[in-house]
């Protein structure tokens, strides 16, 4: 014999106590049921999820395994050595669906430039439009203009001077690198343009000079070649990083006699940092593994 059905809801107002009793009851049975599938579900979804976490350390074991089988076949056969490098990570970086294309959305197509410096507006200009009369404002619509803004700059520094009871006299000192009479800014520029830029001497005075920056050739020289004691010490850092951690070396190994004379020992080039040009003419060049 089958379970008795309950009484119907809509008529709860009509419904006697015994009948009252027998829908709160079966009510109460129901939802106990639905609690006990629930803590079912829920630990069989956390088991799921044991599963799905063993199975993804299993797939990049097998992963690694895989590579260093492809290593060892490609080691029997002689055949060149996987590179180190990785991808850089500029394509995830430059992704477009990490930013919210839509707000500047006004056609099917993605809007194309950079995103990533909205929050940097530095100036705000206001359009007006020649608007006929009875029209109606709609707001503004943005249009991100990105610009280079290049002044030369003639800063006076007052220095306090104060004579002490005994005499002697106290100037206020200067900020740090401007006692040769140009800022840091400025000798930024210059070793910029001149040591990634490939920029001359002669060329370099003449831009700054068209900026309008008083300087001669040979205090932009004065610039480029004197005080470089902490260049030079975070060079010989950078390169005693480089040759600590890098899993390759490339060394140029010319024996080739230059007017007669003994080639000098090997040069090494450290193969960790992304070279943006060659550091020297690569005529014999090898690569060694640390």
């Amino acid at each position: 014999m089958g379970k008795k059905p309950l009484p119907s809801v809509e008529h709860v107002e009509t419904l006697s106590l015994v009948a009252m009793r027998r829908l709160v009851g079966g009510l109460v049975e129901e939802l106990h049921a639905i609690k006990a599938e629930v803590a079912t579900l829920r630990s069989e979804n956390e088991a799921l999820r044991q599963d799905n976490a063993e199975l993804r350390l299993e797939n990049v074991r097998l992963k690694a395994e895989n590579q260093q089988l492809r290593d060892e076949i490609a080691r029997l056969k002689k055949l060149p050595p996987r590179p180190p490098f990785r991808p850089s990570g500029m394509d995830k970086a430059t992704d477009p669906a990490k930013d919210d294309p839509r707000s500047d959305r006004t056609s099917g197509k993605l809007p194309r430039g950079p995103k990533r410096d909205k929050n940097r507006i530095t100036r705000t200009v206001t359009l007006k439009a020649d608007v006929p009369e009875g029209s109606r404002f709609k707001g503004y619509k943005n249009f991100l203009v990105r610009d280079l803004v290049l002044s030369a700059q003639l800063v006076n520094y007052r220095r306090e001077r104060w004579l002490t009871p005994q005499g002697k006299l106290i100037t206020a000192p200067l900020p740090d690198g401007a006692a040769t009479g140009f800022g840091r800014n400025l000798r930024r520029i210059c070793l910029a343009l001149h040591a990634q830029g490939q920029v001359t001497t002669p060329r370099l005075t003449e831009i700054l000079n068209s900026v309008g920056v008083e300087i001669s050739k040979r205090q932009v020289l004065r610039l480029l070649t004197t005080h470089l004691d902490p260049f030079i010490t975070e060079d010989s850092a950078v390169l005693h990083a480089g040759l600590v951690s890098a899993p390759f070396i490339t060394v140029d190994d010319t024996g080739a006699r230059t007017s007669g004379a003994t080639p000098t020992p090997p040069r090494s080039v450290v193969s960790a940092f992304p070279p943006s040009a060659p550091a020297f003419p690569n005529r014999g060049s090898t690569s060694c593994r640390s």
